[in-house]
């Protein structure tokens, strides 16, 4: 598909509705998709980050505050070592919350993450809801 030029005209008869139609069309909240499929199937095949995912899609304003965000997560994560303490486990998960998924899922444009504040936000779509919905009963735990 080539590009075209668009005079003022044109543009003001297109008007919000056809752009708002061309969004939809990317079945992601309105951003542009220009992720990999590669990239998205990378970012949701990690337990911990389908456990963000779903954290925070279930969220009201599909926002959670880190902390509130690494205590779910790390209650749905197995703890990989049952005798290790609980705080243990949490503080695992918030480290590799922070220096692993939550950079990945960023980078894949399914949330935002702003460190400063605190907020963690899902910004993904219906592409990442269906792709949890077909993964999560294939999901074995040992």
């Amino acid at each position: 598909m080539g590009l075209r030029y668009v005079s003022m005209d044109e543009s003001r008869e297109l008007g919000t509705h056809d752009i708002q139609s061309i969004d939809e069309g990317t079945g992601s909240s309105g951003r542009e998709r220009s992720i990999s499929p590669d990239t998205i199937l990378s970012a949701v095949a990690s337990e911990h980050r389908r456990a963000t995912i779903n954290a925070l899609d279930n969220a009201s304003d599909k926002t959670l505050e880190y902390d509130a965000l690494v205590a779910r997560v790390a209650d749905r994560v197995r703890n990989e070592d049952p005798r290790r303490e609980s705080d243990e486990h949490r503080q695992r998960v918030r480290i590799a919350l922070h220096h692993t998924h939550l950079p990945k899922l960023e980078e894949a444009r399914i949330i935002d993450y702003e460190a400063e504040m605190g907020n963690v936000q899902f910004v993904g779509g219906e592409l990442e809801r269906d792709l949890l919905t077909l993964v999560e009963p294939h999901v074995v735990h040992e």
